[in-house]
């Protein structure tokens, strides 16, 4: 399969795995832990996308998130979403100024927060739908329109945005549609007994050493480009197309625990997802090509929020989370996959 990629490509991988390696090492000096959710955080910013991290006060998702920039070596701004918070003051507003030259008045645009390379969106779900929303242009186009005029944002750009799942008062829940714009859903969990005492002992008695850059923003850039020109066989295609069709209940391809627990299944997205973030991990690990492995290890935070559980299914217990390992388990990875007939 490595024959498909240039030997500039084969080159690119290799660094690519060196630069996962060295970037695991410098976050280990402040982080402890958490390899699942730095692998995908890492995935989803090679693959070109957002992502949602969620997790309980205290697990160190801000701290995670600031430390990976410092190693990435990109512009990182935080934004506390708040209930009073407004769209202009995420996106940048136009002010009325004076020319010092002419004595004229004139728009001037005065850029937000959103203009970085890496913005942490912190506790997105505690501002209310107008503001969210109007993160949804600077998601998926990259750019911020105001007062007729469009304001292209800084390349990489990428939103991590984190929320509380305990505290739901006062809080806005993040409609499905916006949903779908973060490439993955990240569950942050607490860390094992070892890690805890590690992290006890190392914040409470040491200095932290200083994160050094690993890469910048072009490395990445060129890292993106590389992941489109990962090859994919029809097996992993087929597997990853055949895990997103058996999620839609009362379709031919969805298991008969699916028609019973799930409300609404993932779209194309849900594919494309899927797909996208098994070549971003295949180069984390220095492959040329996505494997299955790859499609199960993303498949979680890819679908979490794209498959939604009915009532049946809370009142049985049943989560996305069950439903999608459930998946994984039903959907064979042996079965010879073609495309079918239109």
């Amino acid at each position: 399969m490595s024959s498909t990629l240039s030997p500039a490509d084969v080159a690119a991988v290799q660094r690519c795995e060196q630069a996962y390696n060295r970037i695991r090492d410098e976050l280990s000096k402040v982080i402890v832990g958490q390899n699942d959710v730095i692998e995908q955080v890492l995935v989803a910013v090679f693959a070109k996308g957002h992502a949602l991290l969620e997790g309980v006060p205290g697990l160190a998702k801000t701290l995670l998130i600031s430390s990976l920039a410092q190693a990435l070596d990109l512009s990182f701004k935080r934004i506390q979403f708040t209930p009073d918070l407004m769209p202009s003051d995420v996106t940048g507003t136009e002010v009325i100024q004076e020319n010092l030259e002419t004595r004229a008045r004139e728009y001037k645009f005065l850029a937000g927060p959103l203009f970085a390379n890496m913005v942490l969106a912190d506790e997105i779900n505690r501002t209310p739908p107008k503001t969210q929303a109007a993160m949804l242009e600077s998601m998926q186009e990259r750019q911020i329109s105001a007062g007729g005029n469009v304001h292209k944002l800084p390349a990489p750009f990428f939103v991590l945005a984190t929320q509380n799942p305990l505290e739901q008062e006062g809080t806005y829940p993040l409609p499905e549609a916006q949903l779908d714009r973060f490439l993955l859903y990240i569950k942050v969990d607490y860390p094992s007994g070892a890690e805890e005492w590690d992290i006890a002992r190392r914040v409470t008695t040491a200095q932290q050493s200083p994160i050094t850059p690993v890469m910048s923003g072009a490395e990445i850039i060129e890292i993106q480009k590389l992941v489109a020109t990962v090859p994919v066989s029809d097996q992993v295609l087929g597997y990853a197309w055949a895990l997103v069709r058996a999620t839609r209940p009362h379709t031919k391809e969805a298991p008969d625990f699916v028609n019973r627990w799930v409300s609404w299944g993932a779209g194309p997205r849900g594919l494309l997802t899927l797909v996208t973030c098994a070549k971003a991990r295949a180069i984390l690990y220095g492959r040329y090509h996505a494997t299955i492995g790859d499609v199960q290890a993303v498949a979680k935070p890819a679908l979490r929020h794209r498959v939604a559980s009915n009532f049946a299914a809370q009142a049985s217990n049943v989560g996305s989370e069950q439903l999608i390992q459930m998946l994984m388990e039903a959907i064979p990875a042996d079965k010879k996959y073609e495309k079918p007939a239109a």
